[in-house]
């Protein structure tokens, strides 16, 4: 092997492991150029021509996958879920964790509600809202200054 084909496959190689650490689709391209260029090197020795073919294999690549790519990859979409959180909560169905039962009210939404210590919490009680997981809010009482 000359050293244009160690190039690409030492290219082809780091492209890979990277790949495989950050495995967000960042280097793959680059990898499908280099195994393309070190692939042209057999019947082309000229490394211009080679590195042209890395060039355009890793735009095409790039252009032809992208567009999946971003369907696959679609941004969360942001609920204000963490808006919750550190508001007061009015306890409107006793909050028992042993029983699998709770819920408050919040900016007059009725939530389902556990407490942050597995304490118990009366109905009609304030709380404050600690964590939001899913449709359901983790509270603690209040504290009397």
């Amino acid at each position: 092997m000359d050293k244009q084909m160690i190039l690409w496959a030492v290219v082809f190689v780091v492209a890979v492991l990277l790949e495989f650490a950050s495995m967000q689709l960042i280097t793959i391209w680059f990898a499908v150029g280099a195994l393309a260029a070190f692939a042209v090197s057999f019947i082309q020795p000229s490394f211009g021509i080679q590195l042209a073919v890395f060039v355009i294999v890793t735009g095409l690549m790039l252009a032809v996958t992208r567009p999946l790519i971003r369907k696959i990859y679609r941004p969360a979409v942001p609920t204000n879920h963490e808006l919750n959180l550190g508001q007061k909560a009015l306890v409107i169905e006793d909050i028992d964790e042993s029983a699998g039962k709770g819920r408050v009210k919040v900016n007059g939404i009725d939530w389902s509600a556990s407490t942050s210590d597995g304490s118990k919490v009366a109905a009609g009680e304030t709380v404050t809202v600690v964590k939001v997981s899913g449709a359901r809010l983790t509270v603690q009482k209040q504290t009397e200054v």
